[in-house]
């Protein structure tokens, strides 16, 4: 299936003198949002809602986890795009999540524990932000179209992470597009932080085998992980674009994936059945992990650094950690846009 997506133009005024005069009488059409609050099963959740493009996205504090992407459909009701899309149950079994926040750690530490700068630190899969709950900093009603969540050093334990480094992450509706910001702050005055982080989305499909993925061409770095950790094992794989050139078999075990030399990164994720296609745009970001327990759903990590190795390396040398200076910060995002195939 061959998807192409309807994107509505927009229409800027420019800086001459016409196009400003020109945007007197014509003023751009403003997009409307409204944002929520809802309290289901015990949990708070926010919810942002593009009125003009027909999107949605529900955010639970609580990791700050996307726990709904959703359009319209021509139905004119909501069709979610994320596994288990705005359902807060646990399934009785697989995977429970919809879209995880992973930091300051990747995947996992070997044996659930590591050593920073001589400091032990210790976690489960995907880093401590996913349990906590997160504060919302930012809403449309600061006259943004975004919602801001914020951790600070108050909100975890030395054992966890022991230098006092920030983080806010934005989901930001523009347009077709939600883009995902994260924004780290280093408050060390001396010290260099090293920080891991990503996003564990799960787009849903109608099955495990409907779901298919487009790969731009280029260069990539296969790191290979049995039992979860990096053996040292690499592959190159000169792609010329076009659906995946991995098994679907291969994803249970993760298949973790460098961007060596790829000009143009943007993925399409499709489920024929469903209509539902994303199109991801991996602009500066480094690594992506595949991966899938065999249910309806394929997860597509964007990844700011790797999981440990077999033979474990201190925490400030993990492959592909990131660094913040003293008193500095790092930023970095991803855009996910979100279609839905016509009948037409």
């Amino acid at each position: 299936m061959t998807a192409h997506s309807k994107f509505q133009a927009s229409s800027f005024a420019g800086a001459n003198a016409k196009q400003e005069a020109q945007k007197a009488f014509h003023p751009p059409i403003m997009t409307k949002f409204s944002c929520g609050e809802e309290k289901r099963d015990d949990q708070h959740l926010d919810i942002l809602t593009d009125e003009e493009n027909g999107l949605r996205i529900i955010v639970s504090p609580l990791g700050a986890e996307l726990v709904s992407l959703a359009r319209i459909n021509e139905d004119g009701q909501w069709t979610g795009f994320l596994y288990r899309d705005n359902n807060l149950s646990k399934p009785s079994q697989g995977w429970g999540n919809h879209a995880t926040v992973m930091g300051y750690y990747l995947h996992r530490l070997k044996n659930g524990c590591s050593f920073y700068r001589g400091h032990e630190i210790k976690g489960g899969n995907h880093g401590f932000l996913r349990s906590k709950i997160w504060r919302l900093v930012k809403s449309p009603a600061d006259e943004s179209a975004s919602l801001k969540y914020q951790i600070t050093p108050d909100d975890f334990s030395p054992s966890e992470y022991p230098l006092k480094v920030s983080l806010e992450l934005t989901y930001k509706l523009e347009g077709e597009n939600l883009i995902v910001l994260f924004e780290f702050q280093n408050h060390e005055p001396e010290l260099t932080a090293h920080v891991a982080f990503g996003l564990h989305p799960g787009f849903a499909a109608a099955s495990f085998e409907s779901f298919r993925l487009q790969m731009p061409r280029g260069l990539y770095r296969r790191y290979f992980s049995p039992g979860n950790y990096l053996s040292g094992e690499t592959r190159d794989i000169e792609f010329c674009g076009g659906e995946m050139p991995f098994s679907k078999s291969e994803l249970p075990g993760s298949i973790i994936l460098e961007f060596v030399d790829v000009p143009r990164r943007r993925f399409c994720y499709v489920d024929p059945p469903s209509g539902r296609w994303v199109t991801l745009d991996l602009t500066g970001v480094p690594y992506l992990t595949l991966w899938c327990d065999g249910g309806p759903f394929l997860c597509i990590e964007p990844c700011w650094g790797l999981t440990d190795h077999h033979e474990q390396r201190a925490f400030e040398d993990k492959q592909g950690i990131e660094t913040i200076p003293a008193r500095g910060e790092l930023g970095a995002s991803f855009t996910m846009a979100p279609q839905l195939a016509s009948c037409d």
